[in-house]
């Protein structure tokens, strides 16, 4: 009599489809939300960048004027301005905050008394509201305020006069102080050459202030995973400190070093909670970033008018997204080399 039994395998594919489907049906939910809110939005946004839209009337197709748009206004208010502005950020915050973080992770990861109280103190700034930290700068940059007043007893001791600086209205740029400190100047019309403003570089020792301890911990998470025999070896073969930190830290730190690097050019491009809070791209559009104006041309706020171009911000935010993803990939080519043994 012959067997009415599936077939050992057909079972198993029958259960494998069974358990997929069922797997399926609890990701439905998040998959839901991922295709509408994210890929569809995404989506969305990227047939609007070559549109002529305000919300209000019917997109209008443009093709790629809106791209040609925001890459050929070289004016000092125009999305190139804002690149040279991010960029200057960039190489300025990224590298300062990567190094301070690292410092901090070392220090906190020598053993000493209130060891977690300290790391809980450096820590504070990151789990800070970005408003809260930002309206204590504001309180902190005035003219007549703490960091003026610092600067000025400091060099009263040396018999010196300090002119206090309006850090959050000083459209001066580095370059610019440079030059003129030797003689020279820097016109305002040539304001690629000028470096970062004032304001600018106080932007970023703000934002370096409030990043720096999240890097931290991923450090100190990583310097806590680097075998200690490694460093009790290299003692008996008589490496200095200097030595093992050179030949044994940083080697084993570069993976998360990459991870730390990347993340912080990709919040540097996309800074703007402290632009809209302190200067709204001002003084003289020096501290204008591409997302602070992405927002601005989405809601019309550009020059204090009301023309809404979403069709324009949205094709900024996309050339936006490519120049982060080519610093990213960039940075993991070169970065990321040699850390496979790690």
């Amino acid at each position: 009599m012959a067997s009415t039994a599936a077939p050992p395998a057909r079972r198993v594919k029958k259960r494998v489809r069974n358990e997929t489907a069922v797997a399926y049906l609890f990701l439905s939910p998040y998959l839901l939300v991922t295709v509408v809110f994210t890929v569809g939005i995404v989506a969305f946004a990227l047939y609007i960048s070559f549109t002529s839209y305000n919300l209000f009337e019917s997109p209008t197709w443009v093709g790629l004027d809106n791209y040609r748009k925001a890459l050929a206004d070289t004016g000092p208010s125009g999305f190139l301005r804002s690149l040279v502005n991010v960029f200057w950020y960039v190489i300025t915050v990224v590298p300062f905050q990567t190094a301070i973080a690292l410092m901090l992770a070392i220090v906190l990861n020598t053993p000493v008394r209130a060891q977690q109280f300290f790391r809980t103190v450096f820590y504070g700034p990151s789990v800070t509201s970005s408003v809260v930290i930002a309206s204590i700068f504001l309180w902190l940059y005035l003219k007549t305020g703490v960091i003026n007043y610092v600067f000025d007893q400091t060099f009263s001791l040396f018999g010196a006069q300090w002119t206090a600086i309006e850090w959050l209205n000083d459209p001066r740029g580095l370059f610019q102080i440079i030059a003129n400190a030797f003689g020279g100047d820097i016109p305002s019309d040539q304001w690629l050459f000028r470096g970062p403003s004032v304001t600018w570089l106080a932007l970023m020792a703000l934002n370096i202030f409030t990043t720096a301890p999240t890097f931290m911990i991923m450090y100190l998470a990583a310097l806590q995973d680097v075998p200690p025999t490694l460093y009790e070896a290299a003692s008996i073969d008589g490496a200095s400190k200097r030595q093992q930190f050179r030949s044994i830290t940083l080697p084993m730190l570069r993976p998360v070093t990459l991870l730390i690097v990347v993340l912080g050019t990709i919040g540097s491009f996309q800074v703007f909670d402290q632009v809209k809070i302190l200067t709204s791209g001002g003084p003289l559009n020096t501290t204008l970033t591409p997302v602070y104006l992405v927002y601005s041309e989405a809601l019309g706020e550009v020059g204090g008018g009301s023309v809404i171009r979403m069709g324009l911000a949205s094709a900024m935010a996309f050339v936006l997204a490519v120049i982060i993803f080519i610093f990213a990939f960039i940075q993991r080519r070169y970065i990321e080399s040699g850390t496979e043994q790690y």
